[in-house]
């Protein structure tokens, strides 16, 4: 009978946790110590791949689906006719160990509805991850939600003990927050974001005098912003996220197309498609901005506030700006060949290496993988430099999206069931 009981909060909670996505294994680097349970050295977590090609799972759930707050965007609002349940602090420490012998998950990601206060939460968030250290030596990864309002001491206690902590934004402007959350504060949200910032970067700073100081969530911070629910453009959404990497050392900043859940003159009605490409469009722009250099207005601006759905970021700048091609990668700069459609990061760091021993060619090219198809309108090998011909911008566009079909998939779920279908 108890069984039965953990087993059925389990298919609602772990349902109700799907909609937070910021649930990545960062670089944590937390050792197997002592012939405790697991490690997370080098593995990802939450549906990612390892380098040797091992895919890595965690237990993904809420404490609760409880919750004081109406937001209108969230499953597990006050007012919504849901299912309800809680586990207790033992019941999610004992299915995380159980879960873990059994090598279905590698790590923990721990999220919760708030019920009675902020504190109140997050103290039993704090105390399951201190129960799995302490009690079982677990030394896998633990992502855990700080909740907005909880102390500094608690979000404290909790950095000891997780690998990472994540305080969502959830809307991308203020304005959209009290438009949909009446009852929450923009700055309840920022508030932790610059303690954990700071604690992070202390202990940091300590543990260069003394490798024996403890460590505090080594894998940083992270958030989350819905978007589609409210009208921001994207040079909003970026511009936020931007934001969050320069000034509160964010690791990573996660978006999560708003699934339609609620019957609400303020919202996307239900049956309106989850903006998935949008969502990727997205993620790629952020992944320029992070890895290759890019200014966020570079990639969108005020006569361009929004993304390209038809074509990648880089893409699309390359063709806002023809003037920079094409581009000898023999004797262009590491940056420069970064900024070519079709080049990977890696990629880019192999042709700088490659050349100091040929020259290269277009076969060269083709044999490191790199998307020839695409990078060919922007590659020039021989001087004078000329385009294989002299197209538009509109023409290169037409000609790659000709070769290429979408991956996109009117689709949603990234959350794996933990029971049969």
């Amino acid at each position: 009978m108890v069984h039965e009981r953990v087993m059925e909060k389990l298919a609602i909670l772990s349902d109700a946790a799907k909609y937070d996505v910021s649930c990545s294994s960062g670089q944590s680097n937390r050792k197997n110590k002592d012939k405790g349970l697991g490690n997370s050295s080098g593995s990802g977590i939450c549906h990612s791949y390892t380098e040797d090609g091992r895919c890595v799972a965690l237990l993904k759930i809420l404490l609760t689906n409880h919750c004081i707050f109406d937001c209108a965007y969230c499953v597990s609002r006050k007012s919504n006719d849901v299912k309800r349940a809680a586990f207790t602090v033992q019941e999610v420490v004992d299915l995380t160990i159980g879960f873990y012998r059994r090598n279905y998950i590698e790590g923990l990601f721990l999220s919760s509805g708030i019920f009675d206060n902020p504190d109140f939460t997050m103290e039993r968030l704090v105390r399951i991850a201190k129960k799995l250290r302490l009690e079982h030596n677990f030394n896998g990864y633990i992502h855990l939600k700080a909740i907005p309002g909880a102390s500094d001491e608690l979000l404290k206690e909790a950095g000891m003990y997780a690998d990472r902590l994540s305080v969502n934004v959830e809307m991308p402007t203020e304005q959209s927050l009290k438009l949909l959350a009446p009852e929450k504060n923009h700055i309840d949200v920022i508030k932790p974001m610059h303690y954990l910032k700071n604690q992070i970067a202390g202990h940091k700073e300590e543990r260069k005098s003394n490798y024996k100081a403890p460590v505090f969530a080594p894998a940083g911070q992270s958030t989350q912003m819905v978007i589609g629910a409210t009208k921001e453009s994207d040079l909003e959404i970026l511009g936020m996220a931007d934001y969050f990497y320069q000034q509160m050392n964010m690791r990573r900043v996660y978006y999560s197309g708003y699934v339609p859940i609620s019957y609400d003159n303020r919202l996307p009605s239900i049956g309106t498609p989850v903006p998935i490409i949008r969502e990727n469009r997205l993620y790629q722009a952020d992944w320029l901005i992070r890895y290759y250099g890019f200014n966020v207005n570079e990639i969108v601006g005020f006569d361009q506030p929004n993304l390209d759905l038809d074509i990648d970021p880089k893409l699309g700048w390359a063709l806002r700006n023809l003037n920079q091609f094409p581009v000898d990668i023999n004797v262009a700069d590491l940056e420069l060949i970064k900024r070519i459609p079709g080049i990977g990061f890696l990629s880019a760091r192999k042709i700088v290496a490659a050349r100091k021993f040929k020259k290269l060619t277009a076969p060269d090219l083709q044999k490191m993988g790199i998307a020839y198809s695409r990078a060919q309108y922007f590659l020039a090998f021989a001087s004078p430099f000329q385009l294989q011909k002299d197209f538009t911008a509109i023409q290169i566009k037409d000609h790659i999206l000709d070769s290429q079909k979408s991956k996109y998939k009117n689709d949603f779920s990234n959350q794996l069931s933990l029971f049969g279908a």
